[in-house]
Order: C-alpha cells, then structure tokens, then sequence
C-alpha cells in the first residue's frame, strides 16, 4: 500500500460526463477523464508537440491531442498511434463523496 498523500483534485460535479478536464493540482497540469462510470488522470501536455490534451478529442478511452491528432489511452497513457510514441505520466483516482482525488507521487 502505497505511503503517498491522496490530494484534492476538483468536485465530482465539475467533471463532465464522457469529456476531459484541465486542472492545475500542486503545481502540476492534469487532464482529468470522465469514461462512463471510471475517472483517469494523466499528465495534461501531450508528450510529443506540447499541446493541451484538454483541448483534444475524448473517444471512449482514447484521448486526441489537437496538435497533431496522436491518441493515447487515458486509462494507462499509452501512446496509440504515430506521431507519438512516450507515454503520458497516469494518476491514481479516488472518488470521495463530492470530491475526486489523486495520487500525484
């Protein structure tokens, strides 16, 4: 089990249904993914052109990046297709109550 502190992300409330969310959490930008009933996080800067995920395509648990249209898998941040081939950095999610939180270390 993991010693690491669980930090408040955002309100469960504030997370649209089957879309993605940009937020800033101690310091670091973190797309935040609404899959049907699962929640994923991952690092929000595409590894490849440095474009906001935020503001790319959610299909399913596939994230486009708007840059040059690479996909990830946003339960694990794998890379999916050329051009991109590093994965993106994933956080563990919790959901309690109201609030979404993540493990960041």
């Amino acid at each position: 089990m993991s010693d690491t502190p669980w930090v408040d992300a955002l309100s469960a409330e504030d997370l649209p249904s089957d879309d993605v969310v940009g937020v800033v959490v101690a310091g670091r930008d973190i797309a935040i993914y609404a899959v049907g009933d699962a929640v994923y996080a991952t690092d929000n800067i595409c590894t490849h052109g440095q474009a906001r995920l935020c503001d790319g395509f959610l299909d399913g648990h596939e994230i486009e990046c708007p840059l040059h249209q690479g996909k990830f898998d946003v339960r694990d941040g794998k890379p999916l297709c050329e051009p991109v081939t590093d994965a993106l950095r994933s956080y563990p999610v919790k959901i309690d109550g109201q609030r979404v939180y993540l493990q960041l270390d």
